[in-house]
């Protein structure tokens, strides 16, 4: 999942209380839950189940990883079993996940991610949480660099996509809007590069969400983003219709990250105006919310996304 805007306040903390990163994965629910009682075996287990489903292993090991306790149980998981590759990678992004809320040193962190990267060298998700690190920056560091290490072993790997898109877009914001502003390149050779049936496709439309965020937050754009002109383009338009005609024919709707994906075309088409196209979406949507981009750029994103829900079906 792209990174979240700063805390912004009781409200957003309130309001983030009725998200869950999780989205509508049971077993993995289920190992969060079992990992915060201490129980690590079953987060072995389902990661083991897992595999090399790169995609779902990331998200998988980044949700566990933000659980609170998640550091301490994964080293008692590496004193039983100090070979396991599986318990270095949940350590190493527990230890991501510390550093980024100020508990830990980043260099920690980045020591552990590449351990875990040598225990593991065909799996993107060590790379993934250097990626994190790196993208936090703000300026970005070696963030181009460790995306390529990622994209070496899953080229189409989703949630890296997602986080430099959410990098890039922060780039020259102090020169206010540009169509051809660097982010829009980099998504649409990304979603032209992947594979037919890749969720990837949609890439462009988290661009222009994220450039939207960047730029508001700079004082670029008004706050509410459907009072914003920034949806209303020819390019816009395009972009929006052609990721919502690829979402109508997509049937592989079994994706770890995809109501991620939802929520930013569901957004998208509010903004747009396009009520039926977005009542459709929320419908797929059900109560799975996710932050971004109803956060965007400085809401509550709970009442954001009702209030959309509300207008494009006529119910709460």
């Amino acid at each position: 999942m792209p990174p979240p805007p700063p805390p912004l306040g009781r409200v957003r903390r309130r309001a983030g209380q009725a998200f869950d990163e999780a989205l509508d994965d049971e077993e993995l629910l289920a190992a969060r839950a079992a990992l915060a009682q201490g129980r690590w075996q079953n987060s072995r287990s389902l990661l083991v189940r897992t595999g090399d489903d790169w995609d779902r292993r990331g998200h998988r090991i980044t949700v566990l990883a933000r659980e609170s306790s998640c550091a301490a149980w994964a080293r008692d998981w590496l004193l039983a079993e100090p070979d396991s590759g599986d318990g270095a990678v949940l350590l190493a992004l527990a230890q991501v996940r510390r550093a980024l809320r100020g508990k830990d040193k980043p260099d920690r962190a980045r020591e552990a991610c590449h351990r875990a990267a040598a225990a593991l060298p065909a799996d993107p998700t060590p790379w993934l949480g250097l990626l994190l690190l790196e993208c936090a920056r703000g300026a970005g560091g070696d963030a181009v660099r460790v995306f390529e290490q990622v994209r070496s072993r899953y080229a189409d790997h989703h949630h890296a996509h997602h986080l430099v898109v959410a990098w890039l877009a922060e780039r020259r914001v102090e020169a206010g809007p540009d169509p051809l502003h660097e982010v829009y390149d980099f998504a649409n050779w990304s979603a032209e590069q992947a594979p037919a049936d890749s969720p990837l496709a949609i890439l462009p439309v988290i661009a222009h969400a994220e450039r939207y965020r960047a730029l508001a937050a700079a004082g670029h754009e008004p706050a509410d983003p459907a009072a914003s002109g920034h949806w209303a383009g020819r390019r816009a338009r395009q972009v929006m219709k052609a990721a919502f005609d690829w979402w109508l024919e997509w049937e592989q709707e079994e994706h770890p990250r995809r109501l991620i994906d939802l929520n930013f075309l569901a957004h998208a088409k509010v903004c747009e105006g396009r009520g039926a196209e977005a009542a459709a979406l929320f419908h797929r949507i059900g109560d799975k919310a996710t932050p971004a981009p109803w956060s965007y750029p400085d809401r509550d994103p709970l009442t954001a996304f009702r209030a959309a829900r509300i207008t494009a079906l006529g119910t709460g």
